[in-house]
C-alpha cells in the first residue's frame, strides 16, 4: 500500500537529491507526527567512474571508440558470434574471468593498440570509486527522490504538505525543485477543484432560493445552517480522529443540500403565517414549533442512512468512515442549531422583506370589517331609540 505522503524531490545530480532528502527527512523527524520515514534515494551501490583523457588519447593514437569497446568487451560482456549444438544455438561471449575483474586494479593490466604499439588503458583514462543509486529515478524526466510518510492519527494530509513546503522553502537551496506524488498529488489537485465547488453549490443554492423565495433576503437566513453544518463536521472528525481528505470534503459539500432543508421548512411557514396576518415573533415560534417534527423525522432519517459508512461496515469502509462522520456530525449539529438561530436570524432580517407589508395590509383591511361589524351590531340599538 502506498503512503499517504509522497514528497518529491528533483535536481541535476544525484548528490544534491541526497543532501536535499537529508534535510528534508531531519526537519520531518522533528514535527512529530510523520511516522515511517523513508526515501527510494539509496546511495549504496559501488560504482567505478572513469574519465577519458581525450587529449593524451588523441596523441598515442587511441579512439575514445575504442576505449569504450575494450571497456565493454573484457568488463561487461560483448557477443562476438554464436554455435549450434543440435538443435539449439548458442552465444559467443567474450570477458574476463571473474577472478580478473574483481577489483578496479584490473583496468591496469588492459592493453589496446595505438600508433606507436601497445598503449596501457590506464595512461588514458582516470578511475574514481564512487556510489551510485541502485535505481535511477526520475519524475517528469527529471533525477528525482521521493520521501515517503505515513500520519499519526489526528492530523491531515494537507497539514503534512504545507509544513514539507515551508521546510523545504526555508531550508533547501535554489537548485532543488518540489512536486507530490499519489495520494499527495491527488489530495492537493482535488482540493482546490472540492473548495471551487464547494462556494459553486454555495452560490447556485443561493440563487435557486432567491427565485423561490422573490426575495435576497431569506437565502441568508435558510444558509445560517451551512456554516453550522462546516463546524459540527469538522469537529466530530477531530473528536473520531479523522483527518481532512477527498473523502470528508465530499462528505462537507453533501452537506450544502441536507441541512438547508430544515432552515426552508421553518422559514416558508413563517412566511405563510404573517401572510395570513401574524406578527412576525408569533409567526416564527409558530412555525418553529409546528415544523419541529419534520425537521427531526427528516434529520435522524438522514443520520440512520448514513450511520452504516460512519461506522465502517463493508468493504473499503476504512477510506469511506471520513465521509459518514462529516455527514452525520454535521447533520445533527446544524439541526439543533438551526432550530435555535434561525428563528433569531429570521427575526432580526424578516421584516425588511415584503411578507411584513403583505401582513399590514392584509391586518387593515381585517380591522374595518371589524369596525364595520361593530356598527352595523349598534345600528338596531339607535334606530329603536330614535322610534321610542
Amino acid at each position: 500500500f502506498s503512503s499517504p505522503v509522497e514528497y518529491v524531490l528533483k535536481a541535476d545530480s544525484y548528490e544534491e537529491l541526497q543532501t536535499a532528502v537529508g534535510v528534508i527527512m531531519g526537519k520531518a523527524m522533528q514535527l512529530g507526527y510523520l511516522i515511517n520515514l523513508d526515501t527510494d534515494l539509496r546511495l549504496n551501490k559501488p560504482e567505478l567512474d572513469i574519465t577519458i583523457d581525450r587529449e593524451r588519447a588523441s596523441a598515442l593514437g587511441v579512439s575514445v571508440t575504442d576505449i569504450g569497446s575494450t571497456l565493454e568487451t573484457y568488463l561487461g560482456g560483448k557477443v562476438v558470434g554464436n554455435f549450434k549444438r543440435g538443435a539449439k544455438q548458442y552465444d559467443v561471449i567474450t570477458q574476463l574471468k571473474p577472478t580478473d575483474r574483481a577489483t578496479p586494479e584490473t583496468i591496469d593490466e588492459l592493453y589496446l593498440r595505438g600508433r606507436g604499439g601497445l598503449v596501457q588503458l590506464a595512461s588514458v583514462v582516470s578511475i574514481n570509486e564512487t556510489v551510485a543509486p541502485k535505481e535511477l529515478n526520475h519524475f517528469n524526466r527529471v533525477r528525482s527522490a521521493t520521501i515517503t510518510a505515513n500520519l499519526a492519527p489526528g492530523f491531515s494530509l494537507g497539514q503534512a504538505l504545507d509544513d514539507l513546503d515551508k521546510i523545504a522553502k526555508n531550508d533547501l537551496g535554489a537548485g532543488i525543485e518540489t512536486d507530490l506524488g499519489g495520494q499527495s498529488r491527488e489530495f492537493r489537485e482535488s482540493s482546490s477543484a472540492l473548495y471551487f465547488l464547494f462556494l459553486f453549490a454555495v452560490v447556485f443554492i443561493y440563487l435557486v432560493l432567491a427565485a423561490q423565495f422573490e426575495s435576497f433576503i431569506h437565502p441568508l437566513t435558510i444558509l445560517l445552517s451551512v456554516p453550522l453544518a462546516v463546524v459540527g463536521a469538522l469537529i466530530s472528525l477531530l473528536l473520531f480522529g479523522q483527518t481532512m481528505n477527498i473523502y470528508s470534503q465530499i462528505g462537507l459539500i453533501m452537506l450544502i443540500g441536507l441541512v438547508t432543508k430544515n432552515a426552508i421548512l421553518i422559514v416558508e411557514y413563517s412566511n405563510q403565517l404573517r401572510q395570513k396576518g401574524q406578527e412576525l415573533l408569533e409567526a416564527v415560534v409558530s412555525a418553529s414549533a409546528i415544523r419541529l417534527r419534520p425537521i427531526l423525522m427528516t434529520s435522524f432519517s438522514t443520520v440512520f442512512g448514513i450511520l452504516p459508512i460512519a461506522i465502517g461496515l463493508g468493504a473499503g469502509a476504512e477510506a469511506r468512515r471520513p465521509l459518514g462522520i462529516a455527514v452525520v456530525g454535521g447533520v445533527l449539529f446544524s439541526t439543533f442549531m438551526t432550530l435555535l438561530l434561525v428563528p433569531v436570524m429570521y427575526t432580526l432580517l424578516a421584516r425588511f422583506t415584503k411578507e411584513s407589508a403583505i401582513g399590514e395590509e392584509e391586518a387593515a383591511p381585517m380591522e374595518m370589517a371589524e369596525e364595520v361589524k361593530v356598527t352595523s351590531l349598534h345600528t338596531p340599538h339607535l334606530a329603536q331609540g330614535e322610534s321610542s
